[in-house]
C-alpha cells in the first residue's frame, strides 16, 4: 500500500529522492547512447538500467515513509497530547500541527510548573510552621520528653529532661548509655526497647541528683515505628519526677499499715480478753465446792473448748504473720473446689444454702493445703454472709480463664452469694485481721485467704453484685501449657 504524503516535508524528501534516482537513470542512459560504448556495454547498461528501475521505484515510496518514522510518532503522540481541540483545528499541515502541540504543551508545562513551585512553597510553609509548632510543644511539656533514633543517640531532648537527667546544653547526638549514665535501670528500658522494641508502661525507676541522692522517676519508653520483624527506628522516652508523690504514697501506706496494726491488735485484745473473762467464769465455777459432779464435768469441758479455740485463734494469728515457705506443685483447681464443696457438704445443708459450680477451672501451680484453706474459708464466708430469712439462699463458683495485657494466662474465680453485701465502709477494711462482722468468728479467715492467694503471685478482691450479694474474686497465675 503506498504511503500518503501528509505534509510538505515527506512530499519533498520523495520529490528529492526521486530526483536522485532519475539523474542516475539519465546518467545511464547518456552513457549507453555514446558510439563508443554502446556495443560493448549494452548488455551491462541494460541490465544495470533494469535493477536501477526496480530499485528506485520502491525507494521513492520507501525510503521517505523509514526516514520520517520518528517524525511519525512525533506526530501521533502529538495527536495523543491534551491539549485544547480548538488549537487542533487550525493547523492544516502536520509540521504546523506538531510545532503547536509542541508550544501548547511547552505552555502547560511551564502552568504545572508554576503551580509546582506554589504548593512546593506552601508545603515548605506548612513543614515550617508544623516544625515551630512541634518545637513548641516540645519545650511547653512540663514532663521530660527525649528521642532516641535508631542507633541510641539522642534527637530530642526537652528542658525537663536534661534538667530531671542532669544534662548540659550540648546532649543532641549524645548516645543513651552516658545520656542515662545517672539512671541505669531507665538506660538498660531504652536499649532493649531500641534492640526487641519492647514497651515499657508507666515503669518506677530511680536516678541520683547533684548530692547523690536518688529521686524517684516514673517513666514510659516506647519504641518508635514498631515492627514486630525488626528493630524499632528509636526509641521515645517520658520522664516524671515522682519523687514527692512516692515519699507520700510511701506515707499514706506506712499509715495504713499502722492503722490496720492498731485495729488488728485492738481486735486481738478484744479476742483474748473476752477469753480470759470465760476462762475466768469457768475457773471460778469449778472452784465452788458445792458445783455437782457433773456441772464440775460440764464447765471442765467448757473450760477445755474455751482454751481450744484460743488456741486456734493463736495458731491463725501466727500463720498470718509468720507464713511458711509455700510447697508449689502441680494443682487441679477444679478438683481443689470439688474437696472443699465435699468437706462443706454438711455445713451448708445445715444452713439451707446450695452450691454451685460452673466455668473452667484451669491447673495451676500452688500449695495445695494452704490453697484448699483459703478456698474453705471463703466458701465457709459466702454461706455464712446469707442471712436466715433470705428468700433464695445460694453461693455460685465460676471459673475462667484470661490473658493479661502483658500476655500471662491468669485462672479467675467469682465467688458469689445471695446474702446482702458488704457496707462501703468495711468492704475496705475487710481483710485487715481480727476485723470481723459477725456475732461469732475471729476475723481472721479472710486475712488468712487474701495473704495466701498474695503469696501465690494472685491477688483476691471484693465487690457487691448489682443484683445484690458479694462477689470475692480470686486471680492466680495458671500454669503454662
Amino acid at each position: 500500500m503506498p504511503p500518503r504524503y501528509e505534509n510538505r516535508a515527506q512530499l519533498a524528501l520523495a520529490l528529492v529522492v526521486g530526483l536522485l534516482l532519475l539523474a542516475n537513470l539519465f546518467t545511464l542512459t547518456l552513457v549507453a547512447l555514446m558510439p563508443a560504448t554502446r556495443a560493448a556495454r549494452a548488455p551491462v547498461l541494460f541490465t544495470v538500467f533494469v535493477i536501477t528501475l526496480i530499485v528506485s521505484v520502491p525507494s521513492i515510496l520507501l525510503i521517505p515513509r523509514w526516514l520520517l518514522r520518528p517524525y511519525r510518532q512525533l506526530v501521533n503522540e502529538a495527536e495523543r497530547a491534551p491539549v485544547a481541540a480548538s488549537s487542533r483545528g487550525k493547523t492544516k499541515d502536520e509540521t504546523e500541527f506538531v510545532l503547536e502541540t509542541f508550544q501548547e504543551v511547552v505552555a502547560q508545562l511551564r502552568s504545572k510548573q508554576r503551580e509546582l513551585e506554589i504548593l512546593s512553597a506552601q508545603a515548605s510553609a506548612r513543614a515550617a510552621s508544623a516544625e515551630q509548632f512541634s518545637e513548641r510543644i516540645v519545650a511547653s511539656i512540663p514532663s521530660g520528653l527525649v528521642a532516641f533514633d535508631a542507633s541510641g543517640r539522642a534527637t530530642i531532648v526537652n528542658v525537663p529532661a536534661r534538667a530531671l537527667l542532669l544534662a548540659g546544653n550540648e546532649v543532641v547526638g549524645l548516645h543513651f548509655s552516658r545520656l542515662l549514665q545517672n539512671a541505669p535501670e531507665l538506660a538498660r528500658m531504652v536499649g532493649n526497647c531500641l534492640e526487641s522494641g519492647e514497651l515499657y508502661r508507666r515503669e518506677e525507676v530511680t536516678a541520683k541528683n547533684d548530692g547523690g541522692r536518688e529521686r524517684r522517676l516514673g517513666v514510659t519508653v516506647a519504641p518508635i515505628d514498631p515492627h514486630p520483624e525488626r528493630a524499632a527506628r528509636g526509641a521515645l522516652c517520658l520522664l516524671t519526677d515522682i519523687t514527692e508523690v512516692a515519699q507520700l504514697r510511701e506515707a499514706v501506706a506506712l499509715k495504713k499499715n499502722l492503722e490496720s496494726l492498731g485495729e488488728m491488735s485492738a481486735g486481738l485484745a478484744h479476742e483474748f480478753k473476752n477469753a480470759l473473762a470465760t476462762l475466768h467464769g469457768y475457773v471460778q465455777l469449778l472452784q465452788n465446792s458445792t458445783l455437782a459432779e457433773e456441772a464440775r464435768a460440764e464447765a471442765a469441758a467448757a473450760l477445755l473448748q474455751e482454751v481450744r479455740g484460743l488456741a486456734e485463734m493463736v495458731t491463725s494469728f501466727l500463720n498470718f504473720a509468720r507464713p511458711r515457705p509455700l510447697d508449689v506443685c502441680e494443682v487441679s483447681l477444679r478438683e481443689v473446689f470439688e474437696y472443699c464443696a465435699l468437706e462443706l457438704r454438711q455445713f451448708y445443708e445445715e444452713r439451707g444454702v446450695t452450691l454451685n459450680l460452673a466455668g473452667t477451672f484451669p491447673d495451676i501451680r500452688a500449695d495445695e493445703r494452704m490453697l484448699r484453706q483459703s478456698l474453705l474459708n471463703l466458701l465457709r464466708n459466702a454461706a455464712e454472709a446469707i442471712e436466715e430469712d433470705q428468700a433464695e439462699r445460694r453461693v455460685s463458683v465460676r471459673g475462667s480463664e484470661e490473658r493479661g495485657t502483658d500476655g500471662e494466662e491468669w485462672a479467675r474465680v467469682e465467688i458469689a452469694d445471695t446474702g446482702e453485701g458488704i457496707s462501703e465502709a468495711d468492704i475496705q477494711r475487710i481483710f485487715i485481721p481480727f476485723f470481723t462482722t459477725k456475732a461469732k468468728g475471729h476475723g481472721v479467715g479472710l486475712a488468712l485467704a487474701h495473704r495466701v492467694i498474695n503469696d501465690h503471685g494472685g491477688t483476691l478482691t471484693v465487690a457487691n453484685a448489682r443484683e445484690g450479694g458479694a462477689i470475692f474474686t480470686v486471680k492466680l497465675p495458671a500454669r503454662s501449657s
